[in-house]
């Protein structure tokens, strides 16, 4: 049992290393005792993978495992991305076990468990299936283990809530970076089933992502990028390893922020779809959310950083969007866990709409909301475990930042401390795994953030 921790989604590790079968067998009899306790022995489980070395024979170990202790394994008889396996846990009244390191480096695996509500389970649940490593439970039934297609359940549902046909009305072109990952298969199925033309790339799964990372940020998409720079009116999307994270690239070959996609679709779903409800964000996401949404009239609900603590918002309060900084979202009358590949699809369905580029759209964006703002994020590293609640207090004495003034300071997630100027804050908070504080800073200029920035590492 060397090496396992939970954290924000689940436990990763080196496959080889931690990541080995004694380690997966522990965790997968926890997960089991887990669903055992709290549902009974016939709660069917499902299973899948991503595109990872070893996900495929590691995923299979866990469904035999659990299959032996009596319950009915549904097992994915291909790769899939975690909303699909998320999505059909909801729809199916299943847990799912989903083996990924979503955006990890190639080396890493993990296993995640989703309850039936389709979102990431809670700190209460992961702390249970701590609990329960090492521990045995009955086995009292014979179970069965079935290869399950879970990809069509999800398509009939994306299709509900997409407008497809407006898509096909869009003049910008589409190409799509498959990054090796797990979402080749579905989101360009997605577009080949309604008879959606796009161009694509890296259309095919590699454990080692092409030798680079499985995230959809600027850095790893050097080469659609460069597609978009050389073609005239493309508009491109990525996705992480499994699928719940996505990336945009507009015309002019310039990575589109989360905080203004999630900003761009919460005006389109309120405007074009007549969604209403409030908006769900993280501390950490952009001011840009907060005055959108009061412009629009709309109510912000903030939780602490983690899709884990989206997703819970989302089941209380039934947001039209939820989203968070890092790439994640998902929107009313969805599961309450980050999808990609909806995000990329919601982008295309707001373009086609309004009938403009992505780029005229963050230029409508930042005109409606009367503000652009920048954002970077800094990793402090200290010693050791103990030096982080020290720091940490530090912080939350601080009155003046850079010379200007600390209006307000929250608690919900570290320590957060808006500036008098209104436009301008920092949020300090720890990794959950490592002696290492995360260090936000957002403000509406470089000259802001670089004076902040210095401020708080020295």
């Amino acid at each position: 049992m060397n090496g396992i921790k939970f954290g924000t989604d689940g436990w990763r590790a080196v496959v080889g290393k931690d990541f080995n079968e004694e380690n997966v067998s522990v965790v997968s009899n926890a997960i089991g005792k887990y669903v055992f306790d709290n549902y009974g022995i016939y709660k069917t489980i499902i299973i899948g993978y991503d595109p990872r070395n070893k996900a495929r024979e590691y995923s299979m170990q866990c469904a035999e495992i659990l299959k032996d202790k009596g319950f009915k394994v549904l097992y994915s008889d291909k790769v899939l991305p975690t909303p699909v396996l998320a999505f059909n846990a909801n729809y199916l009244d299943a847990c799912a076990v989903m083996f990924t390191a979503s955006h990890n480096p190639p080396e890493y695996l993990g296993i995640k468990f989703i309850p039936d509500y389709a979102g990431p389970a809670t700190g209460e649940i992961t702390d249970e299936i701590v609990a329960n490593l090492g521990a045995d439970y009955p086995s009292c039934v014979k179970g069965k283990l079935i290869y399950t297609d879970f990809s069509n359940n999800y398509f009939k549902h994306i299709k509900q809530i997409i407008d497809f046909e407006k898509i096909k009305e869009l003049k910008s072109h589409i190409i799509f970076d498959g990054l090796y990952a797990a979402s080749i298969g579905y989101f360009d199925k997605l577009l080949s089933d309604k008879g959606i033309e796009y161009d694509a790339i890296h259309m095919y799964h590699d454990p080692n992502f092409g030798g680079g990372m499985p995230e959809p940020k600027p850095q790893y998409l050097g080469e659609l990028i460069e597609f978009i720079k050389t073609h005239k009116n493309y508009v491109g999307f990525a996705n992480d390893g499994d699928s719940d994270r996505f990336g945009a690239i507009n015309e002019n070959g310039e990575y589109v922020t989360p905080n203004e996609i999630i900003a761009i679709l919460l005006m389109h779903l309120k405007k074009n779809k007549k969604y209403s409800g409030p908006l769900v964000k993280t501390v950490g996401a952009s001011l840009l959310l907060d005055i959108v949404a009061q412009k629009l009239g709309i109510e912000v609900i903030e939780t602490p950083v983690g899709f884990k603590h989206v997703g819970e918002a989302m089941r209380k309060y039934n947001p039209i969007i939820a989203g968070e900084e890092s790439g994640g979202l998902s929107i009313q009358g969805h599961i309450p866990e980050k999808d990609g590949i909806l995000a990329n699809l919601l982008i295309l369905e707001a373009m086609a709409y309004e009938n403009r580029t992505l780029v005229q759209m963050q230029r409508d964006l930042h005109k409606f909301a009367g503000h652009s703002f920048i954002n970077t994020r800094v990793d402090k590293k200290l010693d050791n475990q103990a030096e982080v609640k020290p720091v940490l207090d530090k912080f939350s004495a601080i009155d003046e930042i850079a010379g200007i003034k600390v209006s307000r300071k929250d608690f919900k997630d570290g320590v957060k401390l808006y500036l008098e100027d209104n436009s301008s804050w920092i949020l300090v908070r720890p990794s959950g795994t490592e002696p290492l504080l995360r260090i936000y800073i957002e403000s509406d200029s470089e000259d802001k953030i670089e004076k902040i920035k210095n401020f708080v590492l020295h």
